[in-house]
């Protein structure tokens, strides 16, 4: 069905999402409660979806989950994946025909101070998900989110590749990159053979309004400009893959309708900026404290704290090359919606009006890629 068709037919395609193939489609999602997750819902709503959550409440006062009336959207559960037996109830119930499964620890300094968390939230519950959805004749589709922080950091300057060696340092890093190997198992012995087409997705460092987690370079500047305090920044020269929230989501719609038609595609994506946008967390703070207005920024000379990576890129040719995912927003534009976001809902702005309108103009970006 082509463009034009679908237009006489009132089923709009936004260029990011096939808004036709997601009309009406049964969607689990878990982690719906987080930053990205509540991102997502608003994202699958607009596009008809049918979305079952499965997350913890909130971990984060404010919310975008709560600000955003996610609740209202969706069939919301509350529940942990470390429990197999609830998770399994509540998966089989929704009757998926695709699955997204963001649900996480997803912070590098929280891994460190609650590793046997992190570890079974992340490795054990992904396993969790996946093997619930083994009895269902429902499911074609599983996306399963881990991050750019699954390779084996060896602090050179080349992007790493989906092929490249998996590892991690600290115990967050370590447990996306087992989640990969549990995701793979599951994918090769049990769900592939169901026809399930299963992929991973590794991002990049995500900002966008609505994030108010701790230990967050964009969430800690709002905090400490909103309220006339100095940022206290510890690794200013540490180079990373900064993103849009919006860029990986649509990434991961895209994926998974062309693991609906194509099952072959299977596998891990790399999902990040183009090669020439990975900055400084200093560039980074520039961009952030003009687009705010104002703000002062100590400087750390990155020996606080536990061991983090120095550099960390990601090579996106396959997700460009096979699913026609390129960026939209570049850096600069990325960090400005998001301190806009955050200035305007601090003001009084209406919380779920902001996302759309950060919806309609990523839809609105021009792109070199074929979507």
């Amino acid at each position: 069905m082509d463009d034009q068709r679908r237009a006489v037919e009132g089923v709009g395609v936004t260029g990011v999402a096939d808004g036709a193939f997601w009309k009406g489609k049964r969607v689990l999602l878990t982690g719906h409660s987080g930053f990205k997750g509540a991102w997502m819902s608003l994202w699958l709503h607009r596009l008809g979806a049918k979305v079952t959550g499965v997350s913890l409440p909130p971990r984060t006062q404010p919310s975008l989950f709560a600000l955003a009336g996610i609740d209202a959207l969706t069939k919301s559960h509350f529940c942990d994946i470390r429990d197999a037996a609830a998770a399994a109830a509540v998966i089989r119930r929704a009757d998926p025909e695709v699955v997204f499964h963001l649900a996480a620890q997803p912070l590098v300094r929280a891994g460190y101070r609650e590793p046997l968390e992190t570890f079974a939230t992340n490795v054990q519950g992904t396993a969790h998900v996946l093997d619930a959805l083994r009895p269902l004749n429902s499911v074609r589709v599983v996306v399963a989110i881990t991050t750019d922080k699954v390779y084996e950091n060896l602090e050179h300057p080349q992007p790493y590749r989906e092929t490249d060696a998996l590892g991690g340092h600290d115990p967050y890093s370590a447990s996306k990159a087992a989640a990969e190997i549990v995701i793979a198992s599951y994918r090769k012995a049990f769900l592939s053979e169901k026809g399930m087409a299963v992929a991973s997705a590794r991002a990049g460092n995500v900002i966008g309004g609505g994030d108010w987690s701790e230990d967050r370079l964009i969430p800690d500047a709002v905090r400490a400009w909103a309220e006339n305090r100095v940022l206290e920044v510890r690794r200013p020269d540490a180079v990373r893959p900064w993103q849009h929230v919006l860029e990986p989501l649509g990434g991961y719609l895209r994926l998974a309708e062309r693991l609906w038609e194509d099952p072959a595609l299977a596998g891990a994506y790399n999902f990040g900026p183009e090669a020439g946008d990975v900055a400084t967390v200093r560039d980074v703070v520039h961009l952030a404290k003009t687009a705010f207005g104002s703000g002062q920024v100590a400087w750390g000379d990155g020996a606080e704290g536990p061991h983090e990576a120095g550099w960390l890129a990601l090579d996106t040719a396959k997700a460009r090359t096979l699913l026609g995912v390129n960026a939209r927003w570049p850096l600069a534009t990325a960090v400005e919606q998001t301190m806009r976001w955050y200035k305007r809902q601090h003001g009084g702005g209406d919380a779920r009006a902001l996302c759309a309108e950060d919806f309609d103009a990523y839809e609105r970006a021009s792109t070199g890629g074929t979507r």
